[in-house]
């Protein structure tokens, strides 16, 4: 799997570990088209939840981010994978030769998400993600999480446990923080000592299983932590449940491109 190979890009991560980190896996400027294509639904939406253009604007659930700035104030934005810049990205050579490696010649996006983390934006709870994906097949599911700016210890980087996506999905209780952010929930029944800190710079990408158990941490500095996160897996078997979030596009079939539609 390429997740623990290299591919054109220094490449972190202990054999096995259930990810990978890429440096210089993108140009800097592919993140920053990606923020100000963002920006405009935000600021369409003026802040508030709600559907622009297809996607989905969340803000933070924190009350003292209410008379911030749209862009200041907004948590994640969904479904945007079908937009340009979004939809070039996961088709270019280097984003598919990981996908195949990883899953095979048979590929759907069905999960996009650009992440602000503004200035005193909380971490999110140690989690798994196949915790919220409910669809058949199950797995495999892999993550890709490209840093839009630099990924700090100070402004809330991830953190990974390594060879945690050996484990099954664990119970995950809601996160219990007064103004949590939609859908925060958390592991508490797993000993997370041996976790380590992803540092990340604009352009470096995170590739990573479904299963692994990862957190990020509370944004203490004075600059918003960007990044843009896509989730994939392997075509659907049967139906799938409604979901707020997701929107299941093909990407790769035969390991050709599926022309974005």
């Amino acid at each position: 799997m390429l997740i623990d190979q290299a591919i054109g890009a220094e490449v972190h991560g202990e054999q096995g570990a259930g990810f990978a980190r890429f440096d210089r896996f993108a140009d800097p400027s592919v993140g920053y088209a990606m923020r100000d294509d963002v920006i405009g639904l935000v600021r369409a939406a003026d802040g508030a939840l709600a559907d622009v253009e297809g996607a989905l604007v969340v803000p933070e659930g924190q009350a003292d981010f209410r008379a911030k700035a749209p862009e200041d104030r907004i948590s994640k934005v969904f479904r945007l994978h079908r937009r340009p810049v979004f939809a070039d990205f996961i088709r270019s050579p280097e984003v598919v030769q990981v996908l195949v490696a990883d899953l095979g010649p048979d590929v759907d996006c069905f999960l996009s998400q650009f992440i602000f983390k503004n200035p005193g934006a909380w971490g999110q709870p140690w989690h798994q993600d196949s915790f919220y994906f409910h669809f058949e097949p199950a797995r495999p599911i892999v993550g890709l999480w490209l840093a839009i700016t630099a990924a700090t210890l100070e402004n809330g980087c991830l953190h990974v446990l390594p060879g945690s996506h050996r484990e099954p999905i664990h119970e995950h209780v809601p996160d219990a923080r007064p103004g949590a952010n939609y859908g925060y929930v958390e592991i508490v029944d797993h000993d997370m000592r041996a976790s380590t800190p992803v540092l990340m710079e604009p352009g470096d990408l995170l590739v990573f299983d479904s299963h692994l158990m990862h957190r990020s941490t509370d944004n203490l500095s004075d600059g918003a932590r960007g990044a843009m996160v896509f989730h994939f897996c392997l075509p659907l078997v049967g139906s799938e449940p409604e979901n707020l979030v997701n929107d299941r596009v093909p990407l790769l079939r035969g390991g050709e491109v599926v022309v974005a539609s």
